[in-house]
C-alpha cells in the first residue's frame, strides 16, 4: 500500500495538467471569433491564432525532451506552468495595446510552457502503472482534457463574447467609436487570462513542494542514441504522420466550430459556443467510454473503428444543412475522443531508451494544428462556403485510420538496435 501512494498522488497532480492545458486550448475557439471581429480580420488571418499556439510545439519540443532528460520530469513541469503563467499574463498588455500581433505572441509563450508540460505529463502518465494498462491510464488522465473542453466554450463566451457590439451597432457608429468600441471590446480577455495566469502559479508551487516518483525509462540498460535512432522504430514514425494529422483535424473542427455553426446553422455566436460546450462534453464522454472499451477491444482497432466513422461524419458535415451539421459535428468530436492519447501510448510503446526523443517527436507533430486549419480556412475563404474546409478532416482521418489498421504494429527490438 505504501508504493501505491507516492504514485496515486503523482498521477492526480500530473492529471490536473491534462484540466489545464485543455481549459487554454479550448478558450482559443473563442479567441478567433472573438479577435477576428475587433481587428476585421478574415478567416484565415483569423486561423493564425491556432498557427502561433501550435508553431510552439514544433519549436520546443525538442528543448523540453532535453530539459526532461537533463533535468527530470518535475523541473520540466515547473518550468512548463512558469511559462504558460507569463504568457497568460501578457494578454493584459495585449489588450492595452490593441495588437493582434501581442496577442500571438502571448499565445506562443502559452504554447511554448504547454509544449514542455504535455512532453512531460503524457509519457510519465503513461509510465505510473502497469506498462500492460498505459493506453487506459494515459485516456483517463486525458479524459480531464476533455472536460476542460467541455466547460472552457461556455464560461469563455459568456466572458468574452457577450460583451461584444452587434453588426448593426458597430456599422452606425463613426470610425472613431467603432475603434474605441472594438478596443473595449479586446479587452474583456484580460480578467479570465489573470485568473488563469494566478492559478498556474499556485499549482507550480504545489509541484515543487510535492514528491514526484521518479520513472524509469531505459530498460535492459537501453540507452537513446539520437532523435534519427528514435525514427528507426517504423511504429512510431507513423504515429507521429498520424499525431499530425489529428491534431489537425481536431484544432480544424473545435476552433472553427462557431465560424461553421454559425453559417451552417445559422445561430448565433453565443449558441454555437453553448453547442461548442456540447462538443467537450462529448469529447470528455467518448474518452471515458473509450477507457472502458479498450478493456475488450484493442486500442488499434478502437482507433481504426472510430476514424472510420468520423470519415462518414465529414461526408455529412459537408453535404447538409441546419441543425444536423452542427449534432454530426458534435458526433466527430465523440469519435475523435480517444485518437491523442491513443496515437500516443501505442507510438511510444517499446521504444525503450528512444522514449524521450519519441515524446518529443509526437509533441512536435502537434505543429499540425498551425497548419491545417490554415489549409481549412483558406478552403473556406476561397469558395466562400465554409463547410467545404471539412474536406480537411476527411483526409486527416483517412490518415489515423491506417495507422490504426496497420502502421501501429511494433518491429523487432533487435532490427532496431542492428540498424
Amino acid at each position: 500500500m505504501k508504493k501505491s501512494n507516492p504514485y496515486l498522488i503523482a498521477f492526480i497532480l500530473v492529471t490536473s495538467l491534462f484540466f489545464l492545458w485543455g481549459f487554454a486550448h479550448n478558450l482559443d475557439p473563442i479567441l478567433i471569433p472573438h479577435l477576428k471581429k475587433s481587428f476585421t480580420l478574415t478567416t484565415t488571418q483569423s486561423t493564425l491564432v491556432d498557427s502561433a499556439v501550435f508553431a510552439a510545439y514544433f519549436l520546443m519540443a525538442l528543448p523540453a525532451g532535453f530539459i526532461m532528460k537533463k533535468f527530470g520530469y518535475k523541473i520540466g513541469i515547473i518550468s512548463g506552468l512558469i511559462l504558460f503563467s507569463i504568457g497568460c499574463f501578457l494578454f493584459l498588455p495585449a489588450a492595452d495595446y490593441q495588437s493582434y500581433d501581442f496577442f500571438l505572441v502571448a499565445l506562443f509563450i502559452i504554447a511554448c510552457g504547454l509544449t514542455i508540460l504535455e512532453t512531460a505529463a503524457n509519457p510519465y502518465a503513461a509510465a505510473l502503472g502497469d506498462p500492460a494498462t498505459s493506453t487506459q491510464r494515459l485516456n483517463l488522465a486525458q479524459s480531464f482534457n476533455g472536460l476542460a473542453a467541455a466547460v472552457a466554450p461556455i464560461i469563455g463566451a459568456r466572458i468574452i463574447l457577450t460583451k461584444g457590439y452587434s453588426e448593426t451597432e458597430l456599422s452606425s457608429m463613426t470610425d472613431a467609436a467603432r475603434k474605441i468600441a472594438l478596443a473595449s471590446e479586446a479587452s474583456s480577455v484580460k480578467m479570465p487570462y489573470m485568473i488563469l495566469g494566478i492559478v498556474l502559479l499556485v499549482i507550480a508551487v504545489l509541484f515543487a513542494f510535492t514528491h514526484l516518483p521518479k520513472i524509469q525509462d531505459n530498460e535492459e540498460g537501453s540507452s537513446s542514441k539520437s532523435i534519427f535512432h528514435a525514427l528507426k522504430h517504423r511504429h512510431l514514425s507513423w504515429a507521429v504522420a498520424a499525431q499530425f494529422f489529428y491534431v489537425g483535424a481536431q484544432v480544424s473542427v473545435f476552433s472553427l466550430f462557431i465560424l461553421y455553426a454559425t453559417k451552417s446553422a445559422s445561430i448565433t455566436q453565443v449558441r454555437a459556443a453553448d453547442f461548442l460546450g456540447a462538443c467537450g462534453i462529448a469529447f470528455l464522454i467518448g474518452r471515458f467510454l473509450g477507457t472502458a472499451l479498450m478493456k475488450v477491444i484493442a486500442p488499434n482497432k478502437l482507433l481504426a473503428l472510430y476514424a472510420g466513422i468520423n470519415i462518414l461524419l465529414c461526408l455529412i458535415a459537408i453535404t447538409a444543412t441546419g441543425m444536423i451539421t452542427v449534432y454530426t459535428v458534435i458526433g466527430i468530436c465523440f469519435f475523435m475522443s480517444i485518437m491523442f492519447p491513443t496515437i500516443f501510448a501505442l507510438g511510444i510503446k517499446g521504444l525503450k531508451g528512444d522514449t524521450e526523443y519519441g515524446s518529443s517527436l509526437l509533441i512536435m507533430s502537434i505543429v499540425g494544428g498551425a497548419i491545417l486549419p490554415r489549409v481549412f480556412g483558406v478552403i473556406s475563404d476561397a469558395t466562400n462556403n465554409v463547410q467545404l474546409g471539412y474536406i480537411v478532416p476527411l483526409i486527416c482521418f483517412a490518415v489515423i485510420l491506417f495507422f490504426g489498421w496497420k502502421g501501429y504494429k511494433v518491429r523487432n527490438s533487435k532490427e532496431i538496435i542492428n540498424e
